[in-house]
């Protein structure tokens, strides 16, 4: 029996609606004891925050156990490099990777996290680079140019990282899908092998092509960014594809 590792917006919800066969997939789940995993670029959640989410579409039987942001990856992986002075931008979720990994926020930081920050403004991103003109890394935890939002786009936190960048000279290193830091720190963090694991997800340039890359099994499901006329498009190739994540029920 295999572990899922499952994306979550456009595959579990949209927004603040269910996607249809998702609850009874991870219903399902639970069931059968079939083990999953939420992996997420989102770095603005906590997990407690991720749980209630869910829990308010309906889903059951959902813990923080269940998840792993690009914050956690990000501050994972500066944490393991030895840095533990960190200043941020962005919300709960990163504050609270931060957090957990043993970083103090400090006034001389190591390093810069950049999450998305939906209070984020010209004030607070020019006193963020004062730390980074000084010295400190740059993190981005993800680099997602765009973000969909109802039937138009919001912009990333991919794009306020370039803008870092720009403006530091620094380049973040890439830590959130389709990047392999995020599955290594995930697996690690899971105590699993990439043998053990199926990514599951409905886009083909973030979740499909981490698993194409690491040689991960992978499945699309048809409920979000790419459909099937995009896989030649982009010579991104999952192992499966599916309609709906109910269709995996056994």
């Amino acid at each position: 029996m295999k572990t899922y590792l499952i994306d979550l917006d456009g595959t579990m919800y949209r927004g603040n609606s269910n996607i249809a066969g998702a609850k009874e997939f991870i219903d399902n789940c639970l069931e059968k004891k079939v083990p999953f995993f939420f992996l997420t670029n989102n770095a603005t959640r906590t997990l407690r925050q991720n749980v209630e989410h869910m829990e308010k579409l309906g889903f059951k039987g959902i813990e923080e156990k269940h998840f792993f942001t690009s914050s956690m990856a990000a501050a994972r992986i500066m944490r393991k490099k030895g840095y533990d002075k960190a200043q941020m931008i962005g919300m709960d979720g990163l504050a609270e990777a931060l957090q957990n990994s043993g970083f103090k926020i400090s006034e001389e930081p190591q390093c810069l996290f950049v999450g998305l920050d939906r209070q984020g403004n010209y004030e607070k991103y020019s006193q963020a680079l004062q730390y980074l003109l000084k010295g400190a890394i740059l993190v981005g935890t993800n680099d997602d140019r765009l973000l969909a939002h109802g039937d138009t786009f919001h912009i990333g936190n991919g794009s306020i990282v370039r803008m870092f960048e720009y403006a530091s000279g620094q380049t973040s290193m890439k830590i959130g899908k389709p990047h392999s830091a995020f599955l290594h720190e995930a697996l690690d963090y899971y105590h699993l092998s990439k043998e053990e694991c199926i990514i599951i997800g409905d886009n083909l340039e973030t979740d499909i092509a981490l698993g194409a890359n690491e040689q991960v099994e992978t499945i699309l499901v048809l409920s979000g960014v790419h459909h099937e006329e995009d896989i030649e498009r982009l010579k991104i190739y999952p192992d499966r594809i599916i309609s709906r994540l109910d269709e995996l029920n056994q």
